[in-house]
């Protein structure tokens, strides 16, 4: 073998990971300030609590047969999240499931040390599986740049209409494609000494390109999946809507940090879901009239 394609056979390798060589993570320098700063974990309703950051929304479910974790925000978020769950009185290791609305850095982030710390089964929507797998080096728009976030290994490939059924939760996937190809919202009902409460925890179709729908080679389908996701969010029925980011359903107008009072109800805003929706469907309608 040449010198030459023993170097291209070396590049190679370590490009895959194959040496067991440290991936290099390219975490975007220029995050906001909000995605990191604290916020106090509290109860939502029944079995669901908040364990994100100020923005960056984290949910935990828990159940009598371990627990599940809905995003991680940044791959600093780790510590957070594990002094969160405690902080509530539970334990990182009894997390058995986790989901992520969306393959992004900004919720995928601490999800390959949360994995490697509680053995946790990753489940993902198929579209958004090769991006799990690359750390967001593959994706439409934020890719090109190497990993943004640590792989993960995953376990189960979920599908629209999918349930996941852990100590009494029945959580139903809800594939809303657009912001990524994979995309999801998850519905699911909880129950309190007084009532029961169906939550839509939305993954909120807003646009991050630049770019005209039709120049994005690697998504063709794109716009024809916001418009399906729009009409099947405007469909939903619940009680109590969350979101990926804590701005998108107005967490800190709800609900006053530090406070100990149990309100799940404060989060029932069909107005606000409506509002929010209808904004960013005349967002997605001018980036289309764009091109």
């Amino acid at each position: 073998m040449t010198r030459l394609k023993f170097a291209l056979v070396l590049l190679s390798l370590l490009m895959a990971g194959n040496l067991g060589f440290a991936q290099v993570v390219n975490e975007p320098k220029d995050v906001p300030a909000v995605y990191s700063e604290p916020y106090p974990p509290f109860r939502i309703a029944g079995q669901l609590y908040y364990v994100g950051t100020a923005e960056l929304a984290c949910y935990l479910i828990v159940t009598p047969k371990g627990n599940i974790l809905i995003n991680s925000g940044l791959a600093s978020s780790f510590d957070r999240i594990r002094a969160a769950i405690a902080r509530l009185g539970f334990r990182l290791s009894d997390v058995k499931v986790l989901l992520t609305t969306q393959a992004h850095y900004d919720h995928m982030g601490a999800m390959a040390e949360i994995q490697k710390a509680t053995s946790a089964e990753m489940m993902v929507e198929e579209a958004d599986v090769p991006i799990v797998n690359d750390g967001g080096s593959s994706d439409y728009t934020m890719g090109g740049h190497g990993s943004l976030f640590k792989p993960v290994k995953v376990g189960r490939v979920l599908h629209n209409g999918d349930t996941i059924r852990l100590g009494g939760i029945n959580l139903v996937v809800l594939h809303h494609p657009g912001h990524t190809k994979g995309s999801c919202s998850y519905l699911l009902t909880v129950n309190d000494a007084r009532r029961s409460y169906t939550v839509l925890i939305a993954n909120m179709p807003s646009v991050v390109t630049s770019k005209k729908f039709s120049e994005i080679a690697e998504y063709p389908n794109i716009a024809a999946d916001y418009e399906y996701t729009f009409r099947a969010m405007k469909s939903l029925k619940f009680n109590i809507w969350l979101a990926s980011h804590a701005s998108q359903f107005g967490l800190q107008k709800k609900h006053t940090a530090g406070t100990s009072a149990y309100d799940p109800l404060a989060f029932a805003d069909q107005k606000g879901y409506d509002v929010a929706l209808g904004e960013l469907q005349a967002e997605f309608e001018r980036h289309l009239a764009g091109g």
